[in-house]
């Protein structure tokens, strides 16, 4: 059975069985109950385990993942995925969660590009992205300054309204501790 036959077997599984907590949950909505954003990494071992960490629950916030919570661009997906939050769903606060021992700490674009080139990928398609390549993957060093550098490129962008306090906050993966990098309250 392949992975998409195996998720499709659960899923079916699932839902003949639907647990009673999902049965009728109607608190679930868009709006995100404590009108809250986070953006974090898409690290597996933050599944299931971030947001109980944090005494969340389903319907009360909204999640952004992306490889190692990077902000890239004014207005490049996480960006765009905020501006709708705020605009569109009631998001007033946004939490940054980076995390320790970060795969993309030990990235490189030229190894990326390596990797890339190796499984087919065109010398012209990773032109066009190289700059962009280089300007995400080589500027992330430790999950401390990311989280920083990323609250900061978020407060300042001219799309995000400066009543919205952004906060940066560290994860253990491996205690569920957070540690507080940026108190966004404090301007």
């Amino acid at each position: 059975m392949n992975k998409l036959d195996e998720i499709l077997q659960a899923n079916r599984n699932f839902v003949s069985h639907l647990p009673e907590a999902f049965v009728n949950y109607t608190e679930a909505g868009k709006i995100p109950k404590r009108h809250l954003a986070i953006f974090t990494c898409m690290d597996t071992r933050l599944v299931e385990f971030l947001e109980p960490a944090m005494g969340i629950k389903r319907g009360e916030v909204k999640v952004i993942k992306n490889a190692g919570n990077s902000v890239t661009g004014p207005f490049e997906a996480t960006i765009r995925s905020l501006v709708v939050g705020i605009f569109e769903l009631g998001v007033n606060e946004i939490i940054v969660i980076g995390h320790k021992d970060c795969g993309m700490s030990n990235t490189s674009s030229r190894t990326l590009i390596k990797k890339m080139l190796d499984r087919g990928i065109s010398y012209e398609a990773i032109q066009m992205i190289e700059k962009e390549l280089e300007d995400w993957v080589d500027h992330f060093h430790h999950p401390v300054d990311n989280v920083k550098m990323v609250v900061q490129k978020i407060r300042t962008n001219p799309l995000i309204p400066k009543d919205v306090p952004v906060h940066g906050l560290l994860f253990n993966p491996h205690t569920g501790e957070l540690e507080v990098v940026v108190e966004g309250y404090l301007k």
